[in-house]
């Protein structure tokens, strides 16, 4: 299949520690244990830019970890066809000295069951099935740059107290369904107690030789009280309660030989209305339509990516934001980086604190430079 669409667009741009330089420790009687990461240091500057008199500075030069990783990956075959799996990884800041205890974050710990016959199923903290099956041909920045899943990525309603479940390949085809529980124990708004949310989300692909096609939805459903964690944005990670409106998308990638690919997407969010309409905040409710197209070049050992999207925001000026990267591979252990990133964020109208407002430019154009080294 045309070498798996350029190995998945270049494994999101030699973003593959895991598998590929993976050193085994234990292989035996068909159990094994993996250990991989990699340690990835960066210079970047440019992209959000002050936006008011007196905030902290936000786009200037800065050394950085760019996303070091630690994990583990083990298996166990029961039977000829039956496996069972497991993963944990860490992330740990590489770039300075760290006496909190180094990890920063568990990013991924499962377990699961692998079946040819009957497909896969698993459980535990692992990334959105919406974002790794569907939109995944354009999740192949180290940094920025992707702009579909809400700019989210793997945390869409995912990364925790998630299971799912994919079906076998089915001459081409598979389907997949994920849910993701969040309790109501320990919550409460207003003095109510809070019920548990659960959020789905799934789809079905389809590859056929260099082709593949994908198309899914993720239930955006609220799952925290607004009071829990600061403002709510949809272009903010960091923040995934939902605006309580399904999102849609679908996606096509092609792999014309082994050195060239190109993808195309599209992705939209309905706004509640009912939300806007009963008062609530049109920035906090709006929902969105976004395109996409881009493409891949591998030759030798360098790669290139190339993005550029439509985004419509309902209640803002629609942008048109764009990604470039360049990526060297030293040896298959090391490699060397450059990636370019203009979201065409708009001007925000600001106040200079004695009743004069002002319109600042939000967003430069972002660059990073680095090296990783992958174990």
């Amino acid at each position: 299949m045309k070498k798996t669409l350029l190995a998945t667009a270049i494994a999101g741009a030699l973003g593959v520690s895991a598998a590929a330089q993976a050193a085994t420790v234990y292989d035996q009687d068909g159990t094994r244990l993996d250990v991989n990461g990699r340690i990835a240091l960066g210079i970047s500057g440019g992209g959000e830019d002050d936006v008011a008199p007196g905030e902290a500075k936000a786009g200037g030069t800065e050394f950085r970890n760019i996303y070091s990783r630690l994990g583990l990956t083990m298996s166990h075959d029961i039977d000829p066809d039956l496996r069972a799996f497991g993963r944990v990884e860490w992330r740990f800041n590489g770039d300075e000295r760290d006496q909190s205890g180094g990890f920063s974050e568990v990013r991924h710990s499962y377990i699961g069951l692998e079946s040819g016959n009957f497909g896969t199923v698993m459980a535990g903290n692992f990334d959105s099935f919406y974002n790794s099956r569907v939109v995944n041909p354009f999740d192949v920045y180290i940094d920025r740059g992707h702009e579909f899943s809400k700019g989210a990525g793997g945390d869409l309603q995912a990364r925790g107290d998630s299971i799912g479940y994919i079906t076998p390949n089915l001459e081409g085809f598979q389907a997949f369904l994920m849910a993701k529980h969040y309790t109501g124990n320990g919550l409460a708004e207003n003095g109510e107690s809070r019920s548990s949310v659960i959020n789905t989300q799934g789809g079905v692909s389809y590859e056929l030789a260099g082709l593949r096609l994908a198309a899914g939805f993720a239930q955006d459903r609220g799952d925290y009280p607004l009071s829990a964690r600061g403002t709510r944005h949809r272009y903010d990670s960091r923040d995934q309660r939902g605006i309580d409106e399904n999102i849609y998308g679908a996606t096509a990638s092609y792999a014309f030989n082994d050195n060239f690919s190109a993808r195309l997407g599209y992705e939209t969010q309905d706004s509640n209305d009912g939300e806007i309409d009963a008062g609530g905040a049109v920035e906090d409710w709006s929902g969105y339509d976004t395109w996409g197209l881009g493409m891949t070049y591998a030759i030798g050992q360098w790669a290139f990516n190339a993005d550029v999207h439509r985004v419509s925001p309902d209640n803002e000026d629609t942008r048109t934001a764009w990604s470039a990267g360049s990526y060297y591979k030293v040896s298959s252990n090391f490699d060397v980086f450059a990636e370019l990133n203009r979201a065409d964020q708009g001007d925000i109208t600001v106040s200079t604190g004695d009743g004069v407002e002002v319109e600042e430019n939000s967003d430069n154009l972002y660059w990073l430079v680095g090296a990783r080294y992958h174990f």
